[in-house]
């Protein structure tokens, strides 16, 4: 089943996306904890993109489009900003982190561990930043 959200790049829009995911998954035989994983990735990425790629500017918009298939669900997060391809993304060090006392940073790290898959593509107008989960056989 296929489900569609566009997402104007506001902050205040991230709740939109977290109940818009929350009812996309509820659909689904995940647990309540793999569930909220999901919906805590997707929002990182989107959240990275409003904030960096499209300084949250209310005139762009990001297309978020989930598909459950049997053995997987595949979120495709489609925008046309600054690219960021976080595939080649260096994680900074945790320790240096928390040395630092710095904020922020690690949720790219957070997503890798969430999700099994992870692509991106780049044209000239479009990024597709696509998130995959792979689920469990019943």
């Amino acid at each position: 089943m296929k489900h569609e959200l566009t997402l104007y790049c506001e902050k205040n829009k991230l709740s939109e996306l977290r109940t818009f995911l929350d009812r996309v998954l509820n659909a689904s035989q995940l647990s309540d904890i793999n569930k909220n994983q999901l919906i805590l990735a997707v929002e990182e990425v989107c959240a990275n993109l409003i904030i960096h790629s499209h300084d949250c500017n209310p005139r762009d918009f990001i297309k978020l489009k989930v598909n459950q298939l049997d053995q997987s669900i595949i979120f495709e997060i489609m925008d046309s900003g600054e690219a960021f391809n976080m595939t080649e993304y260096n994680e900074p060090d945790l320790k240096e982190v928390i040395k630092k006392r710095r904020k922020g940073g690690l949720g790219i790290k957070l997503v890798r561990k969430i999700m099994d898959t992870i692509e991106f593509e780049s044209s000239e107008n479009q990024n597709i930043c696509r998130l995959i989960k792979q689920l469990k056989s019943k």
